[in-house]
């Protein structure tokens, strides 16, 4: 691994969905290593999972860093890999949940020269297994913020 090269690992967690989660984060640069999370009061898998590797490139100090990002979210993997996302953003993510963070990732993404690899969750991957005790730790914490870009499903239709 180059001295430019930053290693990223991110998981979210959600007890229920939605319901209270978290995201935990590894980032390793050398022999250096920083781990992040935070709870939420309410909020989903997905969005957790997505916050996480928002924040993990958030957290890097210069620009134009060399990330290799893993995540064991197919939504994330599979959305800029397969260049979903980029679709979206040319039809302003219409009809798209969690656009307040594709939009955000998107910002801190183009900073860097990501790539995302997908791993399988809760198969020994230390570093992921370490992500995932962050993440859960955080959304059964004390201190559990408000996502405030959740927006619970109405998926019945008014009536009045």
């Amino acid at each position: 691994m180059s001295k430019e090269e930053i290693t990223i690992y991110t998981d979210g967690a959600c007890s229920g969905n939605p319901g209270p989660g978290g995201y935990g984060v590894v980032l390793i640069s050398g022999r250096h290593r920083k781990e992040l999370s935070q709870g939420f009061r309410l909020t989903t898998n997905n969005r957790m999972e997505l916050l996480a590797a928002i924040i993990g490139l958030e957290a890097l100090k210069r620009e134009n860093l060399t990330v290799r990002l893993f995540t064991d979210s197919q939504y994330l993997v599979n959305a800029v890999n397969n260049r979903w996302l980029f679709t979206w953003e040319s039809k302003r993510f219409a009809r798209k949940k969690n656009q307040d963070l594709w939009i955000r990732f998107l910002e801190v993404y183009r900073r860097h020269r990501v790539s995302l690899s997908w791993v399988k969750g809760h198969n020994n991957n230390p570093e992921n297994e370490r992500c995932d005790t962050l993440a859960v730790a955080a959304s059964k914490g004390p201190v559990l913020l408000e996502d405030e870009g959740y927006q619970p499903n109405n998926d019945t239709e008014e009536l009045i």
